[in-house]
């Protein structure tokens, strides 16, 4: 039993209640309950009388925050969520929210949900049902006999995609006999091995090393979509034969889309939306109640139920009028919802609770008992000791129950000790125990939306804030090493530029088998200037990497290189010097700065830990790791000059705030510096909340404030009462006197310019700097960097937010402003990305046409900051309905309440602009869209094509992320090494560029960069390559080649087949001949061997010296088979003995080599 459950045990209306549900005397009505009660009592009632539930709440706000309560209550509940129906053929858009709502009805049948959770909007939309689930759903066991076909075909029919690796939901692969998939209700892809016919090993696997976790004996597979016909020729049947029933009114439009719609199918195209023909899908009209027939049902707050619910289904009908009009619908495919008679009549039929906070007139059906509970809310507790002391004592002298959630294990464990230092006896349960102790307090993890209270029951529970419960969390998304992706050929493509380090710059143009002496091996083929081609054998793949660097995409050419030209190795001396300057100027900064005196922070004192612990999220490792560098850097005797990089969300304001906090604790004051007005404005919102209840004054410097106003700051400022300010550029006036400023604060520092940044450092040269900057800057170029600038980098996204809707559409200002409509109807705001200014007025006034009523403005750079801020202020403030603007959103502000983002011609956009853009909505709990869209009429160019459908799958799977990072890699490197630097990088590539910069780096700072030996080059005759019915897919080849072309040593060896075994099956001959190779082409580099080559019967080692012992040696151990070059060029050649392969011979070589 829970202590949770057990507290209502002696209440006399719980146990009216209880036996009301027990004898089956329903429905019941309860009265006098709010939000967090509701939830203890749904705990309560499933925990002690072993029922499951299904719970309806108004909207899909407080149907999340009830389920956030129940899991902290440790129920194993589930949100189903409302979902869009997509009626017009949108080109794609993404399932999560299907995928959510398939989850929660699998859980329900399967019985391992306590409790699903939905809004009345989920609760009246029509879904599979339940029989229907059954048997599109697949159970696999380890040993038992099924064809891989078979379930390949019901993969398909459920509405898989199909792909060469699984790096997403609803995605599956097919390697030999080896199926990856990723079924939405399970957190990572699984792996499954068959031997013939049975299914031999199970495996979940991570997405990002695709190699095996921990072993799986049972696997349940979920249709992907909702809506899932038995194959493409189930659909067009149902759809031809309902073609014959249309008649009547608008029949004519009907019919020509339902033809069009069936020579898709029959010319084997997916129709991209099947949401319409959901009434043919199934026989039964079901809907999530269709699936609660065992379970309590429990309807909150029935009046709101009802009004939502007949929202929901006026909107829709409101929608479908349209499409009928349009003919995209008919009669007969017309109903997704249940009306709310039809809802009442499901909660006469089941057993049904309402739980209300006031009486309201009568509920929806007749209730055989109503009970009223004496309950009493209490304030979310904000983090200050001193306010929970004052509530506690008297309760527990009262001998009261007292338990308080304190969010985080860390917090809460530190809360328990420091109840016992004021005298409060406090205990700390990691776990809920059986029942909670009288006149003590318990201290849980964990966090509720609120405090409750039992009067009656002297029973009370204070909870500390909760933003963000940690959810459990996809490892897929966060798990991504930005660094990992640039090495990557994995994604080359023909036609892609390439660098070889000896050749320069070339362009891909595929892997070429090619026929040597009757043994065939893999060649990259690189096109040159000229018309040179040079054949690359795979074992020295790790000689090419893919050029990154501008492209023909931002309208620049690339030069080729010519083979055996000075140019590269021009261009290549020219870059080293280069970068050879930029370590000097680094480092004698670096120095400079160190002989410079600073003040030293002192460490952490009880109030920063108070500050810290009131931050309502988990703090991810990488934020946690950054305040550790900052706090570390600030306690040292000189000036901290700090770079602290993340993406747009990640967390930086809050690493900042912290180490504003430290230096306010000493006394020092802190300037924030901020590039606009309106993001001053919105730092000084976030700080005064943050700082709220602390002994730290905050103010702001801005055209916000009044002259008067900033004469009084000033004056503040100088005398030392103000601890914090926030400001534009005003800030460095002449004017701007500070009594003792410790450390300075750049936010967004790629938008001050140089100038500016060395006015600063002129202004404080002893004050500790944090620069903030939005930019992410890649992991390996920060290896390169390190040691010559102290960077911070935050990689790690924070706890999931919801996910975004994205379609990608053909641009039909129709369907856009119906998408706008829909989002001004729910009290949201909208971004129309229209990028041309010249023509963007033109635009609004073609909204404004269409929209009369909705409030439009327009925002774009060529605006004066002063006009910007005003639309941010009005936009913020909600006085602005659809912001018709350029990209400069990329750099605006949070607007919490966009919710919808509207982009034309997307396909010129890169991909991580798009990335970015796209995460300007969603920053709330509401439910976000984005709509790409392009232009069909023209033809999209081969790179928009492929950056759309990039886009595609990115919006499905996510897996277009490593492609933004890409894009991000190269706009990052930009800004950390400034104009001149990123030529440099243009003319060898990011990857060399690296290598250059990171070796002229330990160089200046007196390190032995590591020697880079000339790499010995292996030509003979061996089976060394991968067979195509190993791996099919060339990205992947490639991949596995550099992967082979890395190994170093044995152990390298080992975790390479290791992973290929695990990935692919085992290992042909042919791919172990590749490996043996790589393993030799090293240990022979290190013996100064840099060339191996084969005449007829002999292997011939070319070398630059010949060492005679080494000589002498083998000539003792394999008499009459060595001979010697001593001229020319140098060799040693070994004759091949009989019935030994030539790799056997360089094995036994190397094995009688000594030095």
């Amino acid at each position: 039993m829970s202590a949770f459950a057990e507290v209502l045990k002696a209440s006399p209306e719980y146990k009216t209640l209880e036996k009301a549900v027990k004898s089956k005397n329903l429905p019941v009505g309860v009265l006098g309950v709010s939000g967090i009660h509701k939830a203890h009592i749904i705990n309560s009632l499933c925990g002690n009388l072993g029922r499951r539930a299904l719970v309806i709440m108004p909207d899909e706000a407080a149907a999340t925050k009830l389920c956030e309560d129940l899991r902290v209550f440790g129920k194993n509940s589930f949100l189903y969520p409302a979902r869009d129906f997509s009626f017009t053929s949108a080109e794609n858009r993404s399932h999560e929210y299907e995928q959510r709502r398939i989850n929660a009805l699998t859980n329900i049948l399967n019985g391992t949900a306590d409790i699903v959770v939905c809004s009345a909007e989920a609760a009246v939309q029509r879904t599979i049902p339940p029989e229907d689930l059954k048997k599109h759903s697949l159970t696999i066991r380890r040993g038992e006999d099924i064809k891989l076909g078979d379930i390949t075909s019901v993969l398909l029919s459920a509405g898989y995609t199909r792909a060469d690796m699984v790096e997403g939901v609803g995605q599956f692969s097919v390697r030999g006999g080896i199926l990856d998939l990723f079924s939405p209700d399970d957190q990572n892809p699984v792996r499954i091995e068959f031997w013939g016919d049975t299914v031999d090993t199970m495996a979940h696997f991570d997405i990002m090393s695709q190699r095996r976790t921990d072993n799986v004996d049972k696997l349940t597979l979920m249709p992907s979509t909702e809506i899932v016909f038995s194959g493409g020729d189930d659909l067009m049947k149902k759809i031809t034969a309902f073609y014959d029933t249309v008649k009547g009114k608008g029949a004519k439009k009907a019919r020509e889309m339902l033809q069009k719609d069936i020579d898709r199918l029959k010319n084997g195209v997916s129709l991209s939306s099947a949401d319409k023909y959901l009434p043919l899908a199934y026989e039964e009209k079901a809907t999530i109640l269709s699936y609660a027939d065992s379970l309590l049902l429990v309807v909150c707050e029935s009046a709101g139920v009802k009004e939502k619910a007949n929202t929901a289904i006026k909107l829709q009908n409101e929608d479908i009028k349209y499409l009928l009009e349009d003919g995209e619908l008919c009669r007969g495919l017309d109903e997704f919802t249940m009306t709310f008679p039809e809802l009442t009549r499901e909660y006469e039929k089941k057993d049904t609770v309402f739980l209300d906070d006031f009486a309201r007139g009568s509920f929806d059906v007749p209730v055989r008992d109503l009970v009223t509970f004496t309950a009493s809310t209490l304030p979310v507790w904000n983090g200050k000791l001193d306010i929970l002391l004052d509530d506690l004592s008297p309760l527990v002298q009262k001998d009261s129950t007292v338990v308080v959630m304190g969010g985080t294990e860390k917090a809460a464990k530190n809360l328990a000790e420091d109840l016992e230092n004021e005298d409060i006896p406090a205990l700390y349960f990691p776990l809920e125990p059986a029942e909670f102790p009288r006149g003590r307090v318990s201290v849980l993890p964990g966090a509720l939306s609120g405090g409750f209270g039992y009067p009656h029951e002297k029973f009370y529970a204070f909870t500390y804030g909760r933003n963000a419960v940690a959810s459990k969390k996809r490892k897929s998304r966060s798990g991504f090493k930005k660094g990992q992706s640039l090495h990557s050929l994995d994604e080359l493509k023909k036609g892609d530029y390439v660098v070889h380090s000896l050749h320069g710059i070339g362009v891909f143009d595929g892997i070429n088998k090619l026929e040597v002496g009757k043994i065939t091996k893999d060649y990259i083929k690189i096109k040159y200037a000229k018309g040179d081609v040079l054949y690359v054998p795979v074992t020295q793949l790790d000689l090419v990497s893919k050029y990154i660097g501008p492209h023909e995409d931002d309208g620049r050419t690339v030069k080729l290189n010519k083979i055996g030209g000075k140019d590269w190795e021009k261009t290549r001396n020219k870059v080293r010097a280069a970068v050879k300057d930029m370590a000097d100027q680094l480092i004698a900064l670096y120095s400079k700065r160190q002989n410079s005196p600073g003040y030293a922070f002192s460490p952490d004192i009880d109030m920063q830990s108070d500050f810290e612990r009131r931050f309502e999220y988990d703090e991810t490792s990488d934020q946690l790791r950054a305040i550790d560098e900052i706090k570390g850097d600030m306690e040292k005797p000189y000036p901290m000059d700090r770079l602290l990089c993340g993406d747009v969300g990640f967390g930086k304001t809050e690493v900042a705030l912290r180490a504003a906090f430290r230096c306010a604790a000493d006394g020092k004051q802190c300037a924030i510096l901020v590039p606009t007005t309106i993001l001053a404005y919105q730092h000084y919102r976030t700080i005064l909340k943050r700082f709220d209840g602390f002994p730290v004054e905050i103010e702001m410097l801005s055209r916000f404030r009044t002259p008067k106003e900033q004469e009084k700051i000033l004056k503040n400022l100088k005398r030392g009462s103000l601890d914090i300010i926030v400001g534009t550029h005003r800030l460095v006036s002449k004017d701007v006197k500070f009594k003792d400023l410790g450390l300075l604060i750049v936010d967004e520092e790629q938008r001050f310019g140089v100038a500016q940044k060395e006015k600063l450092k002129e202004l404080f040269p002893t004050v500790d700097v944090l620069t903030l900057s939005a930019t992410p800057i890649p992991r390996t170029l920060n290896m390169a960097m390190t040691g010559i600038r102290d960077m911070s980098v935050i990689e790690e996204a924070p706890q999931d937010r919801y996910p975004v809707q994205t379609y990608v559409i053909e641009h039909d200002m129709g369907i856009l402003c119906e998408a706008m409509e829909k989002e001004l109807r729910r009290g949201g705001q909208v971004y129309y990305l229209h990028n041309r200014v010249e023509s963007i007025e033109s635009t609004a006034a073609k909204i404004k046409e269409m929209m009369p009523s909705a409030r439009i403005a327009v925002a774009h750079g060529r605006m004066g900051e002063e006009e910007l801020s005003e639309i941010w202020r009005d936009l913020l403030e909600g006085d602005i309905d659809i912001l018709v603007c350029t990209t400069i959103i990329e750099t605006g502000v949070d607007v919490p309440n966009c919710n919808t983002l509207i982009i034309e011609d997307a396909d010129r956009l890169g991909l991580a602009q798009l990335h970015q853009i796209r995460g300007r909505v969603g920053r709330s709990t509401r439910r976000a869209s984005a709509y790409f869209t392009f232009k069909r009429g023209k033809e999209l160019s081969e790179i928009a094509n492929r950056r759309l459908s990039a886009i595609r799958e990115y919006t499905e799977f996510g897996s277009g992320f490593k492609i933004a990072m890409r894009d991000l890699e190269i706009r990052g490197a930009g800004n950390v090494l400034g104009a001149q630097q990123h030529g440099h990088m243009e003319a060898v590539g990011y990857d060399m560029y690296l290598q250059l910069l990171g070796e002229a780096v330990e160089e200046e700072k007196g390190e032995k960069p590591i020697s880079r030996k000339k790499e010995c080059l292996i030509d003979m005759q061996i089976d060394a390559h991968i067979p195509d019915n190993y791996i099919k897919s060339i990205p992947q080849r490639l991949a596995v080649y550099r992967r082979i072309a890395d190994i170093k040593n044995t152990e390298d060896a080992e975790d390479v087949k290791d992973e290929l075994r695990d990935r692919f099956g085992e290992i042909p001959q042919s791919v172990q001949g590749l490996i043996d190779v790589s393993l030799l082409r090293n240990t022979a580099a290190a013996k100064g061997i840099y060339e191996i080559g084969q005449k007829g019967n002999s292997v011939i080692l070319y070398v630059n010296d010949i060492d005679t012992n080494t000589v002498l040696n083998l000539s003792s151990m394999m008499r009459g088979r060595v001979s010697i070059m001593d001229y020319g060029k140098k060799h040693i050649a070994v004759k091949i003995a009989d019935g030994q392969s030539p790799l056997d011979t360089l094995k036994e070589i190397f094995g009688y080599m000594v030095f």
